[in-house]
């Protein structure tokens, strides 16, 4: 139901661009940085509106594949913490000793406790 109201929605700001632009069909004059044309307005309307939508949609979609590259980043940064964790509760269940340097250069053993 959404996507059919942003469908609608859509097809009412083309109908009313298309009318805005068909009532303005007077020649308009263009300056570019090399030269000057002249163009119905008409087209400069269409073409601003398509350049618009090209813009923000590339803004947009740069923006979305960025987004994926954190979760991307997040999702290993989790796997490698869950993994971690993992092979700290395996040490805890086995019972293996932790060695703790200490200074001096000597060594302590812990034994671990399970639980």
């Amino acid at each position: 139901m959404k996507r059919q109201w942003a469908i609608i929605t859509g097809i009412i700001i083309v109908l009313i661009i298309a009318i805005f632009a068909v009532i303005n069909v007077d020649p308009v004059e263009v300056n570019y940085l090399f030269g000057r044309a002249e163009w119905p307005l008409v087209l400069v309307i269409i073409s601003s509106v398509l350049m618009g939508g090209l813009i923000t949609g590339s803004a947009a979609m740069y923006k979305l594949h960025k987004q994926k590259q954190e979760i991307k980043r997040l999702k290993n940064r989790l796997q490698s913490h869950d993994e971690s964790w993992s092979e700290q509760e395996n040490e805890v269940a086995s019972g293996k000793e932790e060695e703790e340097e200490l200074p001096g250069g000597r060594v302590a053993r812990k034994r671990m406790k399970s639980k």
